[in-house]
């Protein structure tokens, strides 16, 4: 019997990641679905891949239902999600608003749980999916005025192992991917600084910082 052909679905897919994410799924053939909060990024990106563009803010939970339920309406099946969702909030706690600290949390961490919340049944017929969210390096690994972010992804991480643990029986594998610093529009106001930028290669083993690819890689793994 000829292989049948994965669908996948990416939120916040025209982020750095998200983006070279999106396009190495389509690379390798698979049937693609796009979300993100910009409807016109979203709909550029969809039309050079030939993916589905399914706009939502994925802090929705109802928006987040709809995408997951337009994804199997539109292919049939669903394989694998990834949640490339982010922000960065580089400040230390005593100068952090709680505007702030609220914007953090639900860009990151209330967006994990919608679509875990969404896909976990889907993902769980037809032999099993893949979810997959991204977390950082900061979670585990103490660094100054990360204290917002880490805890939102920090958040991630024990939402992943819990999810893991209760759908891996369906044949549902939960992962997050943590990278440090990776070259993207959201980091380029620390990229863009020589000296931020040489502080921060110096702390890799390999001395330069991640790229997209590296971290699409490893969740297309």
């Amino acid at each position: 019997m000829p292989s049948r052909t994965p669908t996948y679905l990416v939120f916040g897919a025209y982020g750095g990641i998200g983006s070279a994410l999106a396009r190495t799924l389509s690379a390798s053939g698979a049937s693609l679905a796009v979300s993100g909060r910009d409807p016109q990024s979203l709909q550029e990106l969809a039309a050079e891949l030939g993916a589905e563009a399914f706009p939502a803010d994925a802090a929705d939970f109802a928006a987040v239902d709809d995408v997951v339920n337009a994804t199997l309406e539109r292919f049939g099946r669903l394989d694998g999600v990834a949640n490339c969702v982010g922000s960065l909030l580089l400040k230390p706690a005593h100068m952090t608003k709680p505007e702030e600290w609220a914007a953090t949390l639900n860009t990151n961490l209330s967006s994990a749980f919608a679509i875990l919340r969404a896909a976990a049944k889907p993902l769980t017929k037809d032999g099993g999916g893949s979810l997959v969210f991204v977390s950082t390096a900061a979670a585990s690994i103490g660094l100054p005025n990360h204290e917002a972010i880490a805890a939102a992804k920090g958040g991630i991480e024990a939402l992943v192992r819990s999810a893991a643990a209760t759908y891996g029986r369906a044949g549902l594998r939960v992962n997050a991917v943590a990278p440090g610093l990776v070259d993207t529009p959201l980091t380029a106001r620390i990229t863009g600084n020589e000296k931020a930028r040489e502080n921060s290669e110096a702390m890799h083993a390999l001395r330069r910082l991640g790229t997209p690819h590296d971290v699409a890689e490893a969740i297309r793994w």
